[in-house]
């Protein structure tokens, strides 16, 4: 009794609590310990431990929730791994998923902020210099998309990065985007003329800026310098330019020697006579009517010469005369400008100068027409079916081409170096107009090729020759206007028995116009690859311009 209940009160207050199941009067010792009970065999090391079997009065201890994950099957040999289940999920969610986009957008909506990190007064001066530049651009006769440009480029050479332009048709505005106070300039376009050397001279000092070859205080020198120089050749010899220009168109038409030496002395009395009125504010359109009206009236002189002292008809065709004065005056209108910022993005500014040429050209129509019904209701005979000349071979049309081509450069203040490209484009683009039409073209469809042939070169030798593309595009279009069209449709209207015939004429001088302004924008696009460097900032700033909407 009493060791038993020595043993059980050892069990009770030992270390160790006793094991469910062990007999009274013995303690669950650890195997190992050496603490083995008295007349217990001695333990085995290698022996499993003992396994009690619970009594029906002993308390079940809870078994705690288990933390180890769930057990693993693995496949056997030859037997592939089942994959799990995927969880599936709405269809809305995953429609949703396959077609919404995950990248950003690809046109940025809002430029960043950028700040140019220069003094205040140091950006108002090169602010007043970008307006400045802008308005002697669009002055001298510079496209708006590339004028856009180019003032980017030279607000970027000065640090300005942070600069924004908006050009309409007759004004300008420049902003420096400043966190603390922005700047804004405002400059109004007043003056427009044709004036090659004068803008080729700021497209190359645009370059030397954006190439860091200026500073700020040597740019607003040379630009005053540009600006305020005298032209390069004498008001004379712009008369005597355009009387050649004149000249050349009629033999481009098929006219003989006698008919280019009226057609070029009727360019020059048409010049002097406008000069006239253009001195005295004489609206554009009006000086369009007069210089159409005079042209019709050596035609009509012409006529009653022939009735009078009966010389053969193919030796003056007065066609031929109207024509070629047609064409000198259509020479001046913007239509590559106007094409280009439509295309190029530049709606307000493409319409308001479509509508320019447009209203000019009906100025040149209204002119025609009411010359001839003049000579209608004095009796003088109207007939437009003249026997012509024999058709002269394509390389004199050629020679032609580039003399009336070089001719308008001279007219427009270009320099030599310039005139010598004009000329050797214009022959270029009346060969390949010609050629096109011997191929079996039509009047449409060569005058496009011939133009695109033009806005190639133009890009490709004036990027080489640091001179603005459209001071070439526009002298290679010029042999290929509609100068005679024009005057063979208003002739049929005001006849009064072949309106079909007139009106056929008028839309294709018209498609004409337009062909002619398509292909010299395409061209240009085209050439964009064949330039001899574009960097990555240049590319930048096209974006930035094309995106722009005045």
């Amino acid at each position: 009794m009493n060791d038993s209940g020595s043993a059980d009160q050892g069990d009770r207050r030992g270390p160790g609590r006793r094991l469910p199941g062990a007999p009274v009067g013995r303690r669950a010792v650890a195997p190992g310990s050496g603490a083995e009970p008295a007349g217990a065999a001695p333990s085995d090391a290698t022996s499993p431990p003992p396994t009690f079997t619970p009594s029906a009065n002993t308390p079940v201890m809870p078994t705690p929730p288990s933390t180890s994950p769930p057990p693993t099957f693995l496949p056997s040999a030859g037997e592939s791994p089942a994959a799990p289940a995927p969880l599936r999920r709405p269809l809305r969610h995953r429609a949703r998923a396959a077609m919404a986009a995950t990248s950003p957008p690809t046109e940025q909506f809002s430029a960043p902020r950028r700040t140019s990190s220069l003094p205040l007064t140091v950006e108002r001066d090169v602010l007043d210099l970008v307006v400045r530049m802008g308005e002697a651009l669009i002055g001298t006769g510079a496209a708006v998309a590339d004028t856009t440009v180019d003032l980017l480029r030279m607000a970027a050479g000065f640090g300005v990065t942070n600069c924004h332009i908006d050009i309409t048709f007759i004004s300008i505005t420049a902003t420096i985007d400043r966190s603390d106070d922005p700047l804004t300039k405002v400059r109004i376009i007043s003056v427009r003329t044709a004036d090659y050397s004068r803008l080729t001279d700021l497209h190359r000092m645009i370059d030397d800026v954006s190439a860091g070859k200026l500073t700020l205080l040597d740019a607003q020198s040379r630009f005053d310098q540009i600006v305020t120089s005298p032209h390069s050749y004498r008001r004379w010899i712009v008369t005597v330019a355009l009387g050649v220009m004149g000249a050349s168109i009629a033999g481009l038409l098929g006219g003989g020697i006698l008919v280019a030496l009226v057609a070029g002395l009727t360019s020059a009395a048409i010049d002097r006579v406008l000069r006239f009125f253009r001195r005295r504010n004489l609206p554009y359109l009006f000086q369009q009517v007069i210089g159409a009206g005079m042209a019709t009236l050596v035609a009509m002189l012409l006529m009653v010469g022939r009735e009078m002292l009966g010389w053969p008809a193919h030796l003056l065709p007065p066609s031929v005369v109207v024509g070629a004065g047609m064409v000198v005056l259509l020479a001046g209108l913007s239509l590559v400008g106007a094409a280009g910022d439509a295309i190029q993005g530049y709606p307000l500014t493409a319409a308001a100068r479509s509508f320019e040429v447009v209203l000019n050209t009906i100025g040149l129509v209204a002119g025609i027409g009411v010359m001839l019904n003049l000579a209608r209701a004095i009796g003088i005979p109207l007939v437009l079916n003249e026997p012509m000349a024999a058709q002269t071979s394509v390389w004199v049309q050629a020679a032609c081409g580039g003399v009336a081509a070089a001719a308008w450069g001279v007219a427009s203040y270009g320099r030599l170096r310039t005139v010598m490209l004009m000329l050797a484009i214009g022959a270029g683009s009346t060969a390949v107009r010609w050629g096109a039409i011997d191929l079996g073209m039509g009047f449409e469809a060569s005058a496009f090729v011939a133009a695109m042939v033009v806005g190639l070169a133009a890009v490709a030798v004036g990027e080489r020759t640091r001179t603005p593309s459209l001071v070439l595009s526009i002298a290679g279009l010029t042999p290929l206007l509609p100068g005679l069209a024009i005057y063979r449709g208003m002739f049929a209207l005001v006849e009064g028995d072949h309106v079909l015939a007139g009106s056929s004429e008028l839309i294709g001088a018209f498609m004409i116009g337009l062909a002619l302004a398509a292909g010299v924008t395409l061209g240009g696009y085209l050439a964009t690859p064949l330039r001899r460097r574009i960097d990555r900032f240049n590319e930048m700033v096209g974006v930035r311009a094309r995106g722009a909407r005045n």
